[in-house]
This record gives C-alpha cells, sequence and structure tokens, in this order.
C-alpha cells in the first residue's frame, strides 16, 4: 500500500465573505475529487476569508500511480482561476508487502 497525504496553502484574493470563500472552495475541491480516487477537506484558516488549508489524502496499490494522482492534484491546483497555490507540502507513507 501507498499513501500520501498533501496540504495545499491557498491564497483567495478575490473573495469580499466567508460565504464566498465557501462558494470558491466548494468549487476548487469538487474539481480536485473529480475523476481522483482522493479525500479531501478543508483543514485550516477557516475563519479567514482569503486563506485556506486543504488536506487531500491518496491511497494506491503502487507508488507510480500514487505519484500520477499527486501531480494531478497539483496541476489542478495551480491552473485553479479564483485560488493562488502559495505552498504544497506531502507527507508519504508506504509499506512494503
Amino acid at each position: 500500500m501507498h499513501a500520501a497525504a498533501l496540504r495545499l496553502e491557498l491564497k483567495i484574493p478575490d473573495v469580499q465573505s466567508l460565504k464566498g470563500k465557501r462558494r470558491v472552495l466548494k468549487a476548487f475541491m469538487a474539481r480536485i475529487e473529480d475523476g481522483f480516487p482522493v479525500s479531501i477537506a478543508e483543514v485550516g484558516h477557516q475563519d479567514k476569508w482569503q486563506r485556506a488549508t486543504v488536506g487531500v489524502a491518496v491511497v494506491a496499490a503502487d507508488h507510480g500511480h500514487l505519484q500520477k494522482v499527486i501531480d494531478a492534484v497539483h496541476r489542478r491546483a495551480l491552473d485553479w482561476p479564483e485560488t493562488q497555490l502559495i505552498e504544497l507540502g506531502i507527507a508519504y507513507l508506504e509499506e512494503d508487502s
């Protein structure tokens, strides 16, 4: 089993309320999840309008597939027009069978 936890630090510059932030994050997280076997949640900066920390968990049978999913999530996060990716952190968990 191969697993990774990603931490996406985001800036959301054009929102003026928590309601606006939630709208942007809901669409962002739906786009990240679309077509990938991941779990995603907002895990930090819940009380700030223009910042968010999003956690993404990925599990795969082999390291190659895990890395492909991580790369795709990273690309989608970079390409989302309403957010700016400030930082990406990755923690790996790999078990030998």
